[in-house]
């Protein structure tokens, strides 16, 4: 239940501060004297777009505040799913603007996103306006008030996963469909470009191998020369010089002599030693190395050729490693399985997709046993409704018939017959109503709802336009009966029938000054309810008969309260 609104600086507004009560509520005034502005800046806590030039001229912020009851409203999984603090009680939610187009909101002091605003506005609050009349066109409205009385939630959501299933096979069949004209178009294509890529013998780091391989090669006699020079140099040669090892040798002779003499030199000479044994082994091995390089043109041809092969490949494919030309073989061999295998992988999806098909219709088929029966009782409850409102003869059916194809909603088609009169044609509703006529329509229809749906706060933006006179009245108490079992009821009228209804009177008004035009809001004490009722019935000029048809009015209304 919203409990007041705090608005500084939004359009007409330059401050108010105005608290609301349980109940059924009126908010009257003349025509611009900023109602919609009221309702304006509830929508923006309610997650709206806010714009800067909304913010009243010469201010440089608007800052717009609601202090929401919801005891007992059940939100408490809204408050635990996004993390934000709750008494159980008490909900606070501000939005902040800024000329410079910045803007903020907040759920009990925490920031929060426009969309959780949203989530949480529309559990909170139902704002019902003019513009909302239009919707009694619309199948997906239609079909929704249908739901809300079949409490068919949880088949719905059974449906729904069917339908994602359904959906889901449908696109699995019509992807492997492309891809199998696609892969028959490109077979030959395909084919041929994986056998050159499999004539190369592509493997991860085989590039590197035959490069390295290419560079001995190529320097064959160089490398077998250098091997031989160290190998020499270590051994040593048929001429007079002396090997490395020979110094070696000789060095470790000298110090063995003078071991006996010298403690250290048999040190020395073990270091010595243990060099010439590495210097013999690397002299081997050199010697092996040595002879191990060939000269070999043909191989060199070989490494040349499947390199450069190897090249043109990465050039034609545009890819600048040997593992991209390998992951693009992997992919062509995927591509040829699938075509070798489609007809196969095909049937299965078909299979599928059937077997999803047969779920989602009989998961439609149960939410269609229950549109039915709802469709029954809505038809009921809206004659017990519309009747009373001046349409003793009316006709409403609510026809549930089977759509062409499944779709995200179900199996079926909602449309809404009226006739005003009894022995008249049904037609759809929104074709053959006048505006007083939609006017109690939906009012019914928002009365049997909130039955159903606990919202805690219903706003009406002049829902009685086209009615007058007792049936002003009778659709008045309509709204005191929804306003009754803890629910707020406000309703913004210029009807003075149902502006004696209401248990609380607020009166929005404009006053100019030299800083220019505001709007203010101010709740009336009983005999300011007679003065304004008393306007409302004989405008601008206050006459003795009209004040004596407001008091008689408010009277008759407390009476029937």
């Amino acid at each position: 239940m919203l409990q007041s609104l705090s608005i500084q600086n939004y359009a007409l507004i330059a401050e108010l501060d105005i608290r609301f009560y349980r109940g059924f509520s009126v908010i009257t005034g003349e025509t611009g004297a900023g109602k919609s502005i009221i309702l304006g800046a509830i929508g923006l806590l309610l997650g709206q777009r806010a714009e800067s030039r909304m913010i009243k001229n010469g201010a440089n912020r608007c800052i717009i505040e609601a202090e929401f009851d919801l005891t007992d409203c059940g939100m408490d999984d809204f408050f635990n799913e996004n993390e934000f603090d709750f008494d159980g009680h008490t909900c606070i939610i501000r939005r902040e603007f800024t000329t410079a187009g910045k803007s903020r909101a907040f759920i009990n002091d925490t920031p929060s996103q426009v969309t959780q605003l949203r989530e949480l506005g529309n559990r909170l609050i139902d704002i019902h306006s003019q513009h909302q009349n239009l919707l009694l066109a619309q199948e997906d409205f239609q079909l929704q008030v249908v739901d809300i009385m079949a409490h068919a939630q949880q088949q719905f959501q059974a449906y729904s996963a069917c339908y994602d299933a359904y959906s889901n096979a449908c696109q699995a069949l019509e992807t492997a469909e492309k891809a199998l004209a696609n892969g028959l178009k490109d077979e030959e294509y395909i084919r041929f470009q994986l056998e050159q890529l499999e004539e190369l013998g592509l493997q991860e780091g085989r590039q590197e191998e035959m490069e390295q391989e290419a560079r001995t090669l190529t320097h064959a006699e160089e490398i077998r020369t250098a091997l031989w020079d160290a190998e020499q140099l270590l051994q040593g040669t048929d001429d007079e010089s002396m090997s490395v090892l020979d110094a070696l040798h000789r060095a470790e002779h000298s110090l063995s002599s003078i071991s006996q003499l010298l403690p250290d030199a048999e040190n020395l000479v073990e270091r010595l030693n243990s060099c010439q044994i590495e210097l013999k082994d690397i002299a081997y091995e050199l010697s092996s190395q040595a002879a191990n390089v060939e000269l070999n043109p043909k191989r060199l041809d070989f490494v040349n050729d499947w390199l450069s092969n190897l090249y043109g490949a990465m050039q034609k494919h545009h890819v600048q490693t040997e593992q991209e030309l390998i992951s693009l073989a992997d992919d062509f061999r995927k591509k040829l399985s699938l075509i070798d295998n489609s007809e196969e992988h095909i049937q299965q999806l078909r299979q599928l997709r059937e077997a999803s098909y047969q779920e989602l219709l009989q998961q439609g088929r149960k939410l269609t046993i229950l549109r039915e029966k709802a469709a029954r009782n809505v038809e009921k409850e809206m004659h017990t409704h519309l009747a009373p409102l001046g349409i003793p003869n009316v006709q409403f059916r609510v026809e549930v018939n089977s759509r062409p194809e499944p779709s995200p909603k179900g199996l079926d088609q909602v449309r809404f017959l009226f006739c005003a009169n009894k022995n008249g044609k049904l037609q759809e509703l929104a074709s053959v109503a006048s505006g007083g006529e939609i006017a109690r329509v939906m009012l019914s229809l928002k009365a049997m709802i909130s039955k159903t749906v606990k919202q805690p706060t219903i706003i009406f933006d002049e829902i009685d336009t086209g009615v007058s006179g007792s049936i002003a009245e009778r659709m008045a108490e309509m709204m005191c009966e929804m306003g009754d079992d803890g629910r707020q009821v406000i309703s913004i009228t210029h009807l003075p029938q149902i502006a004696a209804m209401g248990s609380h009177h607020y009166r929005v008004y404009k006053l100019d000054d030299e800083e220019g035009t505001t709007s203010h809001i101010q709740q009336l004490a009983e005999d300011e309810r007679v003065t304004e009722i008393a306007h409302m019935l004989s405008g601008s000029q206050l006459t003795p008969a009209a004040i004596e048809n407001a008091k008689a009015l408010l009277v008759h209304s407390h009476n029937a309260s």
